[in-house]
């Protein structure tokens, strides 16, 4: 008999009781606006700002309405402006360049290797061309940060992290986001915590976030602010930065603080997942799956894998045959976007040069949710499924040959 998996790959697990009762009492009070407490009560937003700087470490840290707006806010803070030409992944999801075209910015695309990660050798041919990168962390893949960062600090390039995939990952011990001059996460449903929407920006710079409070909208509330700079470092600041309102409220910062409590715990629960589907598909003819290095600790909350060098044919032909077993992959190789599967050569707005040898691996790369409502039961069945159904048609070509 044919196995069919008959789970949901959007299917979230729900948000914690605890962040409900916190929910709860924020709307029996009626105080979701960030500023507005009663008293000496310290508002959610504030605390969730200091609790998620002290776990990854950096001294600031400003909650905002969603990974993209921390990111434009980032590049705002680093002085980008109309014109400038900003380095970013070709292979990312369309937020990023978003980002950059957001604030006037002229995305300048940098490859991506076999291991799905920025191309050190490209990036290093590109670093005349612009005073910084925009690196996504790309569905949770992090590159030698070590040598990322000593290409761009001798180029004098700025570094801003997208970690909207690698919140509570590290490389060499170091959490993503502490690379760089700043650190972007998302609180979006489908990342690693949960507030439908929302992000968080983190810095160790007074200056760079006392700008980043001001454009998020603080109405010269920043003493309110608990992970952040001192009054005087808005001195002259708050004369000059403009509000583009994107505040992070208490409802959502009430439902995100204890998800955040159980990150770690969260994180080896993915892992376990991804690890079950990663030994199912291993030594899979035609299936190349990702080199994860030692000194990367990720968190595992989709997977990915490629089919070099097939035929758009044969892949369409992988995606179909596992959806019909109710298994939903995603091909980045598509000629048309499709739902969040884009490439740099579909954002029109940002004009590229082909890159032969990152088109090579963007036409393989299929990629896959994996939801914690999956049992590790499930991704075995999933393993099986879409080892089964890419055999077959591997098997197919080589006979057609």
């Amino acid at each position: 008999m044919t196995e069919v998996f008959t789970g949901s790959f959007t299917q979230q697990e729900p948000i914690p009781d605890e962040g409900i009762a916190a929910a709860n009492a924020v709307m029996r009070h009626g105080r979701l606006h960030r500023y507005n407490t009663s008293g000496d009560e310290i508002a959610e937003a504030a605390l969730l700002e200091e609790e998620f700087a002290a776990t990854t470490g950096a001294r600031y840290c400003l909650a905002v309405a969603s990974g993209g707006y921390a990111m434009t806010t980032a590049l705002r803070a680093c002085g980008v402006v109309h014109g400038d030409r900003v380095l970013t992944n070709a292979f990312t999801l369309a937020p990023v360049p978003g980002a950059i075209a957001a604030v006037g910015g002229v995305p300048v695309f940098v490859g991506v290797t076999e291991d799905l990660v920025i191309d050190l050798d490209d990036l290093a041919r590109k670093l005349d061309q612009a005073q910084v990168l925009l690196l996504s962390h790309m569905r949770g893949h992090i590159c030698d940060m070590r040598a990322l960062m000593a290409l761009c600090d001798a180029a004098g390039v700025t570094v801003i992290e997208d970690c909207a995939h690698t919140m509570g990952a590290t490389w060499d011990g170091v959490p993503s986001g502490r690379w760089g001059r700043f650190g972007c996460y998302s609180t979006q449903t489908y990342k690693h915590i949960n507030s439908g929407e929302g992000g968080l920006l983190i810095c160790d710079d007074a200056a760079d976030m006392a700008r980043a409070i001001m454009l998020s909208g603080s109405y010269m509330l920043f003493e309110r602010h608990r992970a952040a700079p001192p009054p005087e470092a808005f001195a002259q600041i708050k004369y000059e930065t403009p509000n583009i309102s994107g505040r992070m409220d208490n409802l959502r910062a009430a439902i995100l603080r204890p998800q955040l409590r159980g990150l770690s715990a969260q994180a080896a629960r993915w892992n376990a997942r991804y690890r079950v589907v990663d030994d199912g598909l291993r030594d899979t003819p035609g299936l190349r799956l990702i080199n994860r290095p030692v000194q990367e600790e990720f968190v595992a909350s989709s997977f990915q894998f490629l089919l070099l060098d097939w035929s758009a044919e044969a892949v369409a032909d992988v995606i179909t045959r596992c959806k019909a077993r109710g298994v939903e992959l995603k091909w980045f190789g598509g000629a048309e976007p499709s739902g969040f599967t884009s490439r740099y050569d579909s954002w029109r707005y940002a004009p590229s040069d082909r890159m032969p040898a990152s088109d090579r691996v963007l036409a393989g790369i299929v990629d896959m949710r994996l939801p914690l409502t999956f049992s590790l039961d499930d991704c075995a069945l999933i393993a099986r499924i879409i080892r089964a159904e890419v055999s077959a048609v591997f098997q197919g070509q080589v006979a057609a040959e």
